[in-house]
């Protein structure tokens, strides 16, 4: 049995940004809601899939943006895909899936709290997204990243290979080089090479040593990346804790209960009828109630 976490923020993103617009019977833009139900109802096909949730971004800010002002806030999205959020949840649940809904903490938090509960209980996790934060997840061979739009799966090995680090190590990757999506700017002069290389050997940002001549790396300006490091240590280090995804959401669920057993016949025929998802009444390939 395998464990199906979707990042239904990112799914919705997707959808608004590659999936063709669409109108309500009630003159509401819902073309995201039909691509995420879409995609969603064509991989709960695969027989493999059994147990599946999925979280949202019920609101944009976090407890992140109590701890750090600059933290990403949600201003930049379109009005037109904000407003689908909650048709989202409520189409999500009309096919029979469970939905998270995350209003103090926020998706990825969600999915790192699930994997880890139940990693021991499963075959497999599967992390449905491509976010870079995830990464952090992959340290445990049971829990892999999978990407719908590439096609490819994501490891601890893949992890090494595509940052230089280790998953482990990835909040302090971020901390170092900045990550704009989540709106908090790395230290200056860091980049993706040298916080690769540094981290490498030393594993987390306390480890790193403030006097340079102790590194002992293939690297130029080291001096430099040391007094940026000692004079934005405070930073860095909130930074991390900002890309550190909790392991502590109060998920309501059993494993049990995410199962997926079929989508409710009457439920989602009334949601096809409220948004006009006339092409999607037929998609389901297995029914309950």
């Amino acid at each position: 049995m395998k464990l199906y976490l979707i990042d239904g923020t990112y799914e919705l993103f997707r959808a608004y940004f590659g999936a063709p617009k669409r109108i309500s019977p009630e003159g509401a833009e819902v073309g995201a809601v039909h691509g995420i139900v879409s995609s969603t109802l064509r991989l709960l096909k695969d027989p493999v899939v059994t147990h599946v949730a999925v979280a949202f971004d019920s609101v944009v800010e976090s407890f992140r943006n109590e701890i750090y002002a600059g933290y990403k806030t949600g201003s930049e999205i379109p009005e037109d895909l904000l407003s689908q959020f909650p048709l989202a949840e409520r189409a999500i649940r009309a096919i029979g899936a469970t939905v998270w809904p995350m209003y103090e903490y926020e998706t990825d938090d969600a999915i790192a709290t699930a994997a880890f509960r139940w990693v021991d209980e499963v075959e497999q996790v599967v992390v449905m997204s491509p976010d870079k934060d995830m990464a952090q997840l992959y340290g445990s061979p049971k829990i892999v990243g999978y990407n719908v739009r590439t096609g490819q799966f994501l490891d601890g090995d893949g992890v090494i290979a595509k940052f230089g680090v280790s998953p482990e190590s990835i909040p302090d990757y971020l901390a170092l080089v900045g990550d704009k999506a989540d709106g908090f700017p790395g230290l200056k002069g860091w980049g993706s090479k040298s916080a690769s290389i540094v981290l490498a050997k030393y594993g987390h940002i306390e480890d790193i040593p403030l006097d340079p001549s102790l590194w002992n790396l293939p690297l130029r300006g080291v001096e430099n990346l040391a007094v940026s490091l000692r004079a934005g240590i405070g930073e860095v280090l909130l930074y991390r804790y900002l890309a550190l995804l909790r392991r502590d959401v109060p998920l309501p669920d059993s494993l049990d209960a995410l199962e997926w057993k079929g989508v409710p016949r009457y439920v989602f025929e009334d949601l096809c009828d409220s948004l006009g998802f006339d092409t999607l009444r037929d998609r389901p390939t297995r029914w309950v109630g």
